[in-house]
């Protein structure tokens, strides 16, 4: 920011010039075997909700979400692929594009521009499947055509040609060759290649529920027609991959491989024979079956070419289902006269529900395919891996687990080969249901209903020689086993804590453990909140998750120093052993999934019983003495909402005011007032005071029939007794506590312009620094709006709280929309503002402008985090 701008800044600030950059996305993977595709821009792009999330592995970072699909993305696919290199020059290329297929049945096409980073939608295929897209596999022809074929549970699979724009911006040519139906047989895996040889045939693999793989054949620009039938397997076919054409000993050659629910994997050689015209009608019939033909396999005609299949090889190894199987790219062995030769690497990736992933290859000597690596472990803590992909060169696989998370291994050794487990982005794999910023500022901490709790904070990075902060998950705090539904954390003094809510009626509260507190110091942060935590006192080294309970038990530190051990004075109602596996250890740099799915927990240090019905929303005063719950209700009896002592954990208060569900609660901002917004369209204020040490008295100052729907959200204003208010009804209200000696009432001073979706979030700024403030509005479209809102008071306010100042005029005007490729694809459930201090912001931006941060989870699985920079 130059001086000219800095002087057009006024003495506390305004919003002349705002803009709004994404710094975080953190996202789990959808628990469906095709979702994942690695492409040879070294992104790789996967499905996460209805998004089409894309991931850059050297940086462990998630860059954007591509929204547009209306259900579950089920499959991806890039076009050209990493096997198709030896027929395309990427170096030409100025866009590639990649394919997703959703649970609706649509297919879209994206086209990604790596020069300026930047993605746009280029069509939707005009003919959809009747059910969803289970797979969908592309092969290039030359740099500007390609050949795809989606499969679905509808029993039908499409072909489709397509030509690529020569130049960026372009639109694709498509057209649509033929509809394969199978009927009943559903088919779950494709695989497309080029037939080796010069007659530019093609090839089509498609396996499924009839444990079978069939072999389709089409001559360039003819139809499909089935060639043979493949087989062995005794239980479902889950993939299939080609390697490329190979000409071996003047023979020309390729290969498929399957891998089925059979825990098998079979190759499959697929060579030429011989000519037409050579070979006798008996051999040209395949459905005369010779003795011949049963040792050697099945043979098929294609045009004047005859091919044999036989099976090259079995692989045994995996103890369960074999999801995912494919080869290794080609790799370039020489130059000869300009032109690049290559060759496909004997090595075949595997990833099974056995949580490994193998690669093998064939001896040297004896030319048996072996088990020659094996990563990941053997664990009985979560389900295996649903697939595994190579890096574009081969010296990298990733895999994509049950939980959505990502598991990925590089070939570090030089003479030998050496794979050790890197960083990845990681984030939820169901719909986030709530989060807030620490009560230090140092992270966010988010709740969802895949069962966990997550903390994400920012980390120091060296890069080329600098410094810079990125996002990541360091915790995981709750593994639980029902869906949580709300979180609370505890400000005021002490110890990090916090409180969740699941759909066990039960509020469990939560310490953190001094490996996570040692673990923070390291983090971009860690010199914020040191003053509030005297690390010496805690005594918890971290927690254990109980074996068949919910319960998460305290490692003590006094333990051996070689191995935690499990505190046994605690009572907990499980009564259950723990799991002897969790090693609480400080983390000096972002962890790896290994050790946030077990080693990162915090320990449980009370329950709170009271609630009748699953808990629903719950938050804290700004003082940390006071717990606000409320449960799932359908009477005005159980949509009470029950008061809680911070530290004894005793109930204080019942307060009745609802007859449906409490959506929301929060505190003012003077702990004076406590703000619940309900299902019943009404909103209610109470006003708390203290009456002794473990009481509180409360009264209800205002319950208004405030919309025409369900109000989803509610936020106070930082320096008056002012809040907002969402709801279904697609608006935004702004109130007022007026305040007398005798009397306190609500009156509405502004309804914002009606909205084009419902507000499902509504969060205030803490506006500090500004006389004007920041209003976050997140709707169920998924799109988040900025408004500014100017409250000017007929006598001058300081920076202090004033509950009861009387307004000229209050006005309010959007100044952002924040950009589709950076909100969410769904229901935005919760919007949290963070002022940051003037060093953080010359931090974030390297210059001099102020910057909030502004954090959204959301129905689409992912928790994001925006700067929000004020020049």
């Amino acid at each position: 920011m130059d001086e000219q701008q800095k002087g057009n800044m006024d003495e506390k600030g305004s919003f002349d010039n705002i803009d709004v950059y994404g710094i975080f996305i953190g996202a789990g993977c959808n628990r469906v075997v095709n979702t994942v595709a690695w492409g040879p821009s070294g992104l790789v792009a996967f499905g996460a909700h209805n998004a089409v999330a894309i991931f850059q592995p050297q940086a462990a970072r998630i860059l954007t979400t591509l929204p547009g699909h209306k259900d579950i993305v089920n499959c991806v696919e890039w076009l050209p692929r990493n096997k198709d290199i030896y027929k395309c020059d990427y170096g030409s290329l100025e866009e590639q594009f990649l394919l997703s297929g959703s649970a609706d049945g649509v297919i879209m096409i994206w086209a990604y521009l790596p020069s300026h980073n930047k993605w746009r939608r280029v069509l939707q295929v005009p003919k959809s499947h009747e059910k969803g897209v289970t797979c969908i596999a592309g092969a290039m022809l030359n740099n500007l055509d390609g050949l795809f074929a989606s499969s679905s549970s509808d029993g039908t699979v499409y072909v489709w040609g397509v030509g690529f724009p020569s130049q960026s911006g372009g639109d694709c040519n498509l057209s649509m060759l033929q509809t394969i139906h199978v009927g009943t047989r559903t088919m779950v895996s494709l695989a497309l290649a080029e037939l080796p040889g010069n007659a530019a045939d093609w090839i089509l693999a498609m396996g499924g529920l009839d444990n079978k793989v069939h072999l389709y054949v089409s001559e360039r620009k003819g139809k499909f027609v089935p060639a043979c039938e493949l087989k062995g397997h005794q239980d479902w076919i889950r993939s299939l991959d080609f390697s490329i054409p190979a000409i071996a000993e003047g023979r020309m050659e390729i290969f498929v491989t399957s891998s089925s629910q059979d825990k098998t994997i079979r190759i499959w050689k697929i060579s030429f024979h011989s000519s037409l015209s050579n070979f006798t009608e008996e051999a040209q019939s395949i459905h005369n079956i010779s003795l011949k033909t049963y040792i050697e396999g099945p043979i098929f005609k294609l045009g004047t070419s005859v091919w044999q299949v036989s099976l090259e090889s079995l692989l045994v190894g995996h103890e369960d289902w074999v999801y995912s199987v494919s080869w290794q790219p080609p790799l370039k062995s020489c130059i000869d006269n300009n032109n690049a030769c290559w060759i496909q690497p004997q090595s075949i990736l595997s990833a099974s529900m056995d949580r490994t992933m193998m690669i093998w290859r064939p001896e040297r000597k004896t030319g048996i395919w072996i088990n020659d690596v094996t990563v990941g472990e053997l664990s009985h803590s979560t389900l295996g891996f649903y697939g595994g992909l190579w890096s574009p060169k081969g010296d990298a696989i990733l895999a994509h687990g049950y939980g959505g998370s990502f598991h990925l291994w590089k070939n570090v050794g030089l003479s030998v080969e050496d794979w050790q487990p890197q960083l990845v982005p990681s984030g939820h794999s169901a719909s986030v249901l709530d989060l807030g910023w620490a009560k230090s500022r140092q992270f966010i901490l988010s709740a969802s209903h895949d069962q966990t709790t997550r903390i994400f904070a920012p980390w120091e990075r060296r890069k080329d020689d600098r410094l810079e902060i990125s996002w990541h998950e360091i915790a995981r705090p709750q593994v639980h086993g029902h869906d949580i539904n709300c979180m609370a954390i505890i400000k005021g003094e002490g110890n990090h804590r916090y409180v969740s809510g699941a759909d066990e009626k039960v509020g469990r509260v939560f310490e953190a453990s001094l490996s996570f507190l040692r673990t923070l110091q390291h983090t971009a942060w860690g010199h914020l909140g040191k003053q509030d935590v005297n690390n010496e006192d805690i005594q918890i080294l971290g927690a254990n998750m109980s074996a068949l309970g919910l319960s998460q038990k305290p490692i003590y530190v006094q333990g051996s120093t070689t191995r935690a051990s499990v505190a046994s004075s605690q009572d907990f109602s499980d009564g259950m052993e723990t799991i002897p596996e969790a090693v609480p250890v400080v983390l000096t740099e972002p962890p790896l999934e290994e050790n946030l799915s077990c080693n990162t927990l915090w320990p449980e240090s009370h329950k709170l019983y009271g609630h009748g019905n699953e808990l629903f929303s719950m938050c804290c005063n700004h003082e940390g003495k006071i717990l606000a719950t409320a449960c799932k209700a359908q009477s005005s009896n159980v949509a009470e909402i029950w008061l809680w002592q911070v530290g004894s954990w005793k109930a204080i208060g019942r307060l009745h005011s609802h007859a449906l569900t409490v959506t929301q609660m929060e505190f003012s901002h003077d702990d004076h007032f406590l703000l619940s917004v309900s299902r019943d369209r009404h909103f209610s204020v109470f006003r708390l005071e203290k009456n002794g040490i473990d009481e509180v008295k409360h009264e209800l100052v205002a319950r208004h029939d405030a919309h025409k729907r369900i109000i989803w959200s509610c936020s106070w204003n930082a320096r008056h007794h002012v809040f907002a208010t969402g709801s279904r009804d697609r608006m935004v209200k702004i109130w007022k506590i007026k305040e007398t000696k005798s009397e306190s009432s609500v009156t509405e001073l502004l309804i914002l312009p009606q909205f084009s979706s419902s507000v499902t979030a509504v969060s205030w700024s803490p506006g500090s620094n500004f006389k004007d403030d920041l209003v976050a509005v997140g709707m169920e479209s998924g799109l988040i709006d900025i408004w500014r809102v100017c409250l000017q008071v007929m006598t001058p306010g300081g920076e202090h709280f004033q509950p009861c100042q009387r307004f000229d005029t209050v006005t309010a005007s959007r100044i952002i929309r924040l950009d589709i490729y950076l909100c969410h694809v769904a229901t935005v459930h919760r919007l949290v503002w963070r002022e940051t201090s003037e060093s953080e912001s010359s931090m974030l931006v390297n210059s001099s402008p102020t910057v909030m941060q502004l954090a959204s989870c959301g129905a689409d699985h992912t928790v994001r985090i925006f700067n929000v920079v004020i020049a």
